[in-house]
């Protein structure tokens, strides 16, 4: 309906421009002459005054079938004008009966095929009797100019015309129905095609696995909802990206590169979410052809950060059970001599005989036996914990009881200070109170070490938010304990959870690893952020209290850095 309205504005606009165009060049040549001719005053203004009242009822015909009988009153009366001005400008001779023409033409917008055949057919009926009442010799109108050309000649051209009415009218019919049908099966086609592409859209955007294109640049075109969701990122900040920057891809080989290469090319890397998160992607990339040519890559990503880490958890608890029953007999039977040893050093430095020297000696000996046994009891109790006596307590109660200690430390130490922005709120979580203040105490003393030559400030944050992962959700409690001091290298962070990996010049290399076993066993984690040379913050997370509130924070985010 919306086209076949479209069309009759058009047959509208067409009429007053051929009204204005040639009715108008003929008045003026009227009027040039010194004639005037009211007719011509009358033909104009009723052209232009018709019009608006079928503009008016156009715009308030809702039916197709009203519509059709303004369409078939249009093309009329434009054949009723025709006739009246070719009557007026010399019947069969005026210049106007070209006019019929026209509007058999214009007939064809109307829809339905017969539509300007019988236009056609009207046009040859409406000429015949202009020429018939020319020729013919009856009392004719006083407005009929009679004809000058003989009647046979008039009928001849009469005939001349009403055969191109016809003609005009069956193949205008016929074009306007074939481009109809075209037009119909093109928007089919266009329809199907848009269907098409939004089940394509569909598809790839239903995909769990992340899928990207890129252009021969190796700029992104395309990301889907799963790559945007892995990535943690929105459309406007990969759009044009490099693939390369975006996923840290830059092998030291260009025969690794997948430009450099025409067949699928899979591999694995490790880069960052929006967050600052680690990932760990399986990523398979593939050339992306258009008519035979490469237009660019496909991708295709899978999310291994979780299963890689479950692996390594694996791996890590397999070689501490296998460390743990290795080591529990090796412990007792070093222990025990070494006490004997201990205590023989002891009573030898009682002799009074011996001398200063040799008394020195000794007191090396009993204090090196003496911290190689906590060194022994210390790795005992990493490798085979005790139970955890768990109970609900309040976070930041645990940590005002340590924080004595630590701050007792603190004033050993040289230039250290700390800083506290603790909750206002109560944190309370499911604990074992004793283990949690050992891992306060180990994170504090780890710091006081990074800062013990330059001095510094530990600050220490704790609150508590929603988190949900791919891996974990729920209410957390959040401990971040953050130092200035030297930082930790990149290639050491992945390591230094790992007992008796230590970069200090003295130490056990346990406390951290201690910690991190601590705070697995309560269920939590454990992160790091560091860089070399500007310090670390090691951020505690741990499960919340059953009852406690679902959601709550106090403005500030103690995961970020604090100047």
């Amino acid at each position: 309906m919306e086209t076949m309205k479209a069309r009759l504005y058009w047959l509208m606009g067409l009429r007053v421009v051929v009204v204005t165009l040639l009715l108008g060049l003929s008045l003026g040549l009227q009027i040039t002459r010194g004639e005037r001719e009211g007719m011509f005053y009358g033909l104009i203004a009723f052209a232009y005054g018709v019009t608006v009242p079928y503009l008016w009822i156009l715009s308030r015909i809702k039916s197709d079938r009203w519509l059709a009988w303004l369409a078939y009153s249009q093309v009329a009366l434009d054949l009723t004008l025709e006739t009246m001005l070719v009557a007026k400008t010399g019947g069969i001779e005026s210049p106007f009966v070209v006019l019929y023409i026209i509007s058999v033409s214009l007939g064809s917008l109307v829809p339905g095929r017969s539509v300007a055949p019988m236009a056609g057919a009207a046009a040859l009926v409406l000429f015949g009797l202009v020429a018939r009442m020319q020729v013919a010799g009856d009392p004719a109108p006083d407005w009929l100019i009679p004809g000058r050309v003989p009647g046979e000649d008039a009928w001849r051209v009469w005939g001349l015309n009403s055969v191109a009415f016809l003609v005009v009218g069956l193949l205008s019919g016929a074009l306007a129905d074939q481009l109809r049908q075209a037009d119909r099966t093109l928007h089919e086609k266009a329809e199907g095609l848009a269907q098409l592409q939004v089940f394509h859209q569909n598809v790839i955007q239903s995909i769990s696995s992340g899928v990207f294109t890129t252009d021969e640049r190796g700029c992104v075109t395309t990301f889907n909802r799963a790559a945007l969701e892995i990535m943690g990122y929105g459309w406007d900040d990969v759009r044009g990206r490099d693939w390369r920057d975006l996923f840290n891809w830059h092998p030291a080989s260009d025969s690794m590169e997948p430009d450099a290469l025409s067949a699928t090319t899979r591999f694995e890397v490790e880069c960052k979410r929006s967050d600052g998160a680690r990932l760990i992607l399986g990523v398979t990339m593939a050339p992306l052809h258009e008519r035979g040519v490469q237009t660019g890559q496909v991708g295709v990503f899978k999310d291994l950060t979780e299963l890689r880490d479950l692996e390594e958890q694996m791996r890590r608890k397999e070689w501490l059970a296998k460390l743990g029953e290795m080591s529990a007999g090796m412990a007792h039977e070093i222990r025990n001599p070494l006490g004997a040893l201990a205590g023989a050093m002891q009573i030898l430095r009682k002799d009074a005989s011996a001398d200063e020297g040799n008394r020195h000696l000794m007191d090396i000996a009993v204090r090196e036996a003496r911290r190689l046994d906590e060194i022994i009891t210390a790795f005992l109790q990493y490798a085979k914990p005790p139970a955890l006596n768990l109970g609900e307590a309040d976070v930041n109660h645990l940590l005002a009881d340590t924080l004595e200690l630590i701050q007792h430390e603190a004033r050993s130490r040289k230039r250290i200070t700390i800083a506290t922005q603790l909750s206002t709120g109560p944190l309370p979580a499911q604990v074992d109170a004793n283990q949690m203040k050992q891992v306060f105490w180990n994170l504090a003393t780890n710091a006081f070490d990074a800062m013990k030559k330059k001095g510094g400030r530990l600050t220490i944050v704790t609150g508590h938010r929603w988190i949900e992962t791919r891996e974990r959700s729920g209410d957390v409690v959040e401990i971040a304990f953050e130092d200035t001091g030297e930082g930790i290298d990149k290639e050491h962070l992945d390591k230094i959870f790992l007992p008796f990996f230590t970069t200090k010049q003295t130490g056990s290399g346990l406390g951290l690893a201690a910690v991190h076993r601590i705070v697995d066993q309560h269920g939590g984690w454990i992160r790091v952020e560091s860089q070399a040379g500007t310090g670390s913050r090691f951020i505690v997370c741990l499960p919340r209290a059953a009852d406690g509130p679902r959601l709550w924070h106090e403005g500030r985010e103690p995961w970020k850095k604090y100047s």
